[in-house]
């Protein structure tokens, strides 16, 4: 059997951070010289990254460890990704073998207890015929269950009990026919689920002692949902052609539900849950086709065509439990519906052309263009409710939109020491929306019924430039920018709603225009002053504006509807002093600020913050030919906490600090052992302190390989 090197994992998935990777630093040792042992031959960097001549094709590694927290355990749980208390099992297993002549069988695996992470795929090689595979996956991640926080009387809100956690999975079988001179053909079924809780980006009204409302109790997120995908793809090379063509199908259930808490711990305590449930199922084909049709002339082209059917049902209910049928009697404080039923069905068009040509050996042009073409139509019905009142309600809507996009690119090479690139991209769409009906009006509360149409343009253009130069042999200057418009009118061909706002309610007929602005900026140096040093310093400046033009009825003129300013600094650098040591460190500072009109009719909105910066060090010590040291520093800190005069306190406010080290010890050429420890502390302001923690990871794993 053919052996072949394979980098095995040495450490936890969802604890593996970058770094400089032992075996490039083996390939940079022995660059320099070094020898694994006094008096040995050379090894290449693979031999002296695996500790000896020998290399395995098969090991085992198994590890046990754990999380310790303080603070926060919830919170630790969902910055760590890693539930606190201990773990451990097989962190990762192969072995391939030959089970007939020229075919190979291969097994990868992964199980770690108390995490959820699991993951095993066999796979049946046969070389120049084909392929069989099949894998299994799952893991976890987890969520805080945190809320909002009021400073001004220091509560915070959070979920009972421990994080809520998501299992994410997939279930995947391929087969393929490979054979030399025939149809590559592929089949690949794929299953996916999410099934479990997670936090809601919304909350429940809490009323505080002064009786001023604050939306602060979080919300939950009941996720139930699996898709089944069925892929047939056949692939051919005939002559001078390339081509190829496709078919899938996929369906779908969605049982998702968010449940809220309405004045969480008072006598007027309500729980609402809304319910969706969605099954959708989708044909597309695909096909392609490309060649050299002249020399220095490539074409290719390609369509696709998808066709979704979907039908929907949902409940929004008030009651003293989550999950409860509606009842007539039960005074619910808010809009609600049951009963609600729809369908809709959706079809989409996709067409592409690509041409590469070569005028000469330093110039290269590529001129693109893609249409698109969507329509869809959806209907529904339901009884919607108020306290004890109900009333019937029905809507309908369709839509349909073409787009069409052509792009340039453009490459030159004929300067010494340049190279330069250049385009532009443009999108013209237009479209028709028509809406009818919607959640209804009871006893005068809630929305108006909508009476909706329009038809829509839209232009979108961007322009962009980058050059690299080499001004010295150990330097180089990476430069460039875009700018990018994006503009969208309006005709409302009918809008029950008065554009003059004298209702309350104008959206969202009285736009007429829209604009969106970018320009960017970036500029990257490299050098390397000195063999064994490298620095990266980049800056990148981005202004962005949207605009907004109402009817004339409205009385309002044309309005920046908000302006985001962005700076990026970052600087790395990376240095070798010595044949056995190795350092790296890096440098980022963000500058971001939105400002929105808002801010300047009410103290309750103020403009938004999103500074930040961060550093992180790494250091590699071979302390001999058969043990490393890994070492590492992370700084995160953000100081956009705002606290407005009236209202619920936004914005981003952290500082988190991670140290890290990792031993590794190749005890024999089949044997190694590592050990890690990981120290990690946050202190998260948003809340007052309430989401801090502080959290240690101790983990060891044995590695045995044969």
């Amino acid at each position: 059997m053919k052996k072949k090197f394979r980098t095995s994992k040495s450490v936890p998935r969802l604890q593996r951070k970058p770094g400089f990777g032992r075996f490039l630093l083996g390939a940079s040792l022995i660059a320099l010289g070094a020898q694994p042992g006094q008096g040995a031959d050379a090894l290449t960097p693979e031999q002296w990254f695996e500790g000896g001549t020998n290399s395995y094709s098969n090991w085992v590694t198994l590890g046990v460890g754990g999380l310790m927290t303080s603070g926060d355990r919830n919170q630790a749980a969902q910055g760590q990704r890693i539930d606190p208390g201990a773990f451990g099992g097989i962190e990762d297993l192969h072995y391939q073998t030959d089970v007939a002549k020229k075919t190979t069988f291969t097994l990868d695996g992964r199980s770690i207890f108390d995490q959820h992470d699991y993951n095993v795929i066999l796979g049946l090689t046969k070389e120049d015929v084909g392929y069989l595979r099949f894998g299994f996956e799952n893991f976890r991640t987890w969520d805080s269950g945190n809320g909002g926080y009021i400073p001004a009387e220091k509560l915070s809100y959070s979920l009972p009990g421990g994080p809520q956690a998501l299992d994410r999975g997939q279930i995947t079988f391929e087969a393929g026919l490979t054979k030399k001179d025939l149809p590559q053909i592929i089949f690949k079924y794929q299953h996916w689920y999410r099934n479990g809780d997670e936090t809601s980006t919304l909350w429940g009204p809490v009323h505080d002692p002064n009786q001023n409302v604050y939306r602060v109790y979080p919300g939950i997120s009941t996720v139930d949902e699996s898709y089944d995908k069925f892929q047939l793809d056949l692939t051919h090379h005939y002559k001078e052609i390339n081509y190829g063509a496709g078919v899938s199908y996929q369906m779908g259930d969605l049982n998702d539900s968010h449940k809220l808490t309405f004045w969480q711990g008072e006598p007027t305590q309500q729980k609402v849950t809304d319910r969706q449930d969605v099954s959708f199922d989708t044909l597309s084909t695909h096909a392609f086709a490309e060649s050299w049709i002249k020399n220095n002339l490539f074409l290719s082209t390609g369509f696709m065509y998808a066709h979704l059917e979907d039908t929907f049902s949902g409940t929004r209910i008030y009651g003293d439990d989550f999950d409860v049928a509606y009842s007539p009697t039960y005074p619910g404080l808010g809009l609600g519906y049951y009963n609600l039923s729809g369908g809709a069905h959706q079809n989409q068009y996709i067409g592409t052309v690509n041409l590469l040509s070569l005028p000469s050996k330093t110039f290269t042009i590529t001129p693109s263009i893609r249409v698109q073409a969507e329509d869809w139509s959806a209907n529904s019905g339901g009884t919607g409710t108020l306290g004890t009142d109900t009333q019937p309600f029905v809507s309908n809507s369709g839509r349909d939109t073409i787009d069409v996009t052509e792009r340039l690119d453009l490459r030159y090479t004929g300067v010494t020491n340049w190279v330069f690139s250049a385009g532009g991209q443009w999108t013209e769409g237009q479209g028709n929306l028509n809406e009818r009906g919607g959640l209804t009006q009871i006893n005068g509360f809630g929305p108006t019924p909508v009476l909706f149409a329009t038809d829509d343009e839209r232009f979108f253009q961007k322009y962009f430039a980058n050059a690299r130069w080499y001004p010295a042999r150990r330097a180089s200057v990476d430069f460039g920018g875009y700018y990018k418009l994006n503009t969208y009118s309006y005709n409302n061909t009918q809008d029950n709603t008065p554009d003059n706002g004298s209702t309350g309610n104008a959206y969202p007929g009285f736009i007429v225009y829209q604009g969106l602005q970018t320009w960017d900026g970036n500029v990257r140096l490299t050098l390397h002053p000195w063999n064994r040093v490298t620095t990266v310093s980049r800056y990148e400046y981005q202004y962005s504006k949207i605009w907004t033009d109402p009817a004339g009825a409205s009385g309002l003129g044309e309005t920046d509807t908000s302006k985001v300013q962005s700076q990026i600094i970052g600087q790395n650098a990376t240095w070798q002093p010595l044949n056995w040591l190795a350092l790296q460190a890096g440098f980022n500072y963000v500058l971001s600020t939105t400002k929105t009109p808002a801010q300047n009719y009410t103290s309750s909105v103020l403009n938004s913050e999103n500074n930040y910066w961060t550093f992180n060090f790494n250091s590699n010590f071979v302390l001999d030919d058969k043990t490393d040291l890994d070492v590492g520093y992370f700084y995160y800190y953000a100081n956009d906490f705002q606290i407005p005069a009236n209202g619920l306190a936004l914005g981003g406010g952290g500082k988190e600090q991670s140290v890290t080290a990792t031993l590794v010890r190749r005890i024999t050429q089949n044997l190694r052992w590592n050990l890690k420890y990981a120290f990690t502390t946050y202190d998260d302001m948003t809340s007052g302190g309430h989401a801090s923690y502080d959290a240690h990871l101790i983990y060891s794993s044995l590695q045995y390989r044969f």
